[in-house]
């Protein structure tokens, strides 16, 4: 047995600038939280409140993200996590995306309320609070807009150790190969989950602001409430989108339109050589993990297959067992 030493970094790309904005963007979500809120009780305004109150979750949801992306950074090669720290960021969106539902609930259920209980609204002051509220959340979205156009072919490298076991009728061949290259855009659900909250909070002041114009010009107060639980539709339907898509990287579950499995065994395949076996995961954003056993007739040494694989995109681990086939 020989090996060559090797880590297990499978962090996203933009790791360190995603941590930067995201402490930026607590910080704006914080001070305007406490404005809005503020601005809602005094003025009178449900939307405006609501604005207050879901950012108010967000600033929380936005520290599980900054807090992630730091312990993962700090314990990236801490060899008690097998494959490294690149998944944290997915158990964090998950655990976001399960607030953003939450507030969902508690936006439509106040507004619900507030439609049969209306009260009196100092509109002026309450539409200049929800215009600077927007603002601060467009500002925030900017920050946290994902560069997939930034994403391109990185210089790599990788390691490997190489086992040839041998007994009466069977020959194994194990490599471990390490590409840490990030081939191509890829989803970092950590980020995705801040942009989502801070876009909420945007769509929440929009809405916000409409109501606030309606009932001021029309007198449609009845307005407000109404827009309050169409807004709490629409983010329940992005929280559910991201609790999927996070909750398919935790279980190792490939979604539909990945074509990595696909990819690596027409790169492996041949008239003597195939794979028996094949597993494949997400080890981080833009990082995966792959397993193979390869059943052949002419069993190179593990170097051929890896360089086989060499132009598959994102694969940053791989195992490799070739087994001979009886003649």
């Amino acid at each position: 047995m020989t090996a060559a030493p090797h880590d297990h970094v499978f962090l996203g790309q933009d790791h360190v600038r995603n941590e930067r904005r995201s402490w930026m963007v607590i910080a704006l979500t914080a001070t305007m939280m406490m404005a809005e809120i503020a601005a809602g009780t005094i003025f009178g305004s449900m939307a405006l409140l609501a604005d207050g109150w879901h950012m108010s979750t967000h600033a929380s949801a936005l520290l599980i993200t900054a807090l992630a992306y730091r312990y993962a950074r700090r314990h990236a090669t801490n060899p008690r996590f097998t494959f490294g720290t690149g998944k944290l960021g997915d158990l964090a969106a998950f655990g976001s995306a399960t607030v953003l539902a939450i507030v969902a609930l508690l936006i439509g259920w106040e507004s619900l309320m507030r439609l049969y209980s209306p009260i009196a609204i100092r509109f002026d002051e309450a539409i200049l609070v929800a215009v600077i509220g927007l603002a601060v959340n467009l500002l925030s979205a900017w920050l946290l807009r994902d560069d997939h156009h930034h994403h391109g072919h990185h210089g790599h490298h990788g390691h490997g150790h190489h086992a040839h076991h041998h007994d009466h009728d069977h020959d194994h061949d194990h490599d471990h190969d390490h590409d840490h290259a990030q081939h191509g855009p890829s989803r970092d659900n950590n980020l995705r989950a801040a942009y989502l909250h801070v876009l909420a909070d945007a769509l929440t002041s929009v809405m916000a602001i409409l109501a606030l114009l309606a009932g001021r010009s029309y007198g449609w107060t009845w307005l407000d409430p109404i827009i309050g639980v169409i807004g709490a539709l629409v983010i329940l339907r992005w929280s559910w989108g991201l609790l999927r898509d996070s909750g398919a990287v935790l279980v190792d579950y490939l979604p539909e339109g990945q074509d990595l499995p696909a990819e690596i065994r027409a790169a492996i395949a041949t008239e003597t050589d195939e794979i028996v076996d094949l597993h494949v995961w997400q080890l981080g954003p833009g990082h995966h993990g792959a397993i193979l056993s390869i059943l052949s007739a002419d069993p190179q040494p593990p170097q051929e297959y890896r360089r086989r694989l060499s132009g598959v995109q994102d694969l940053s681990h791989i195992t490799i067992e070739v087994q001979p086939k009886a003649a």
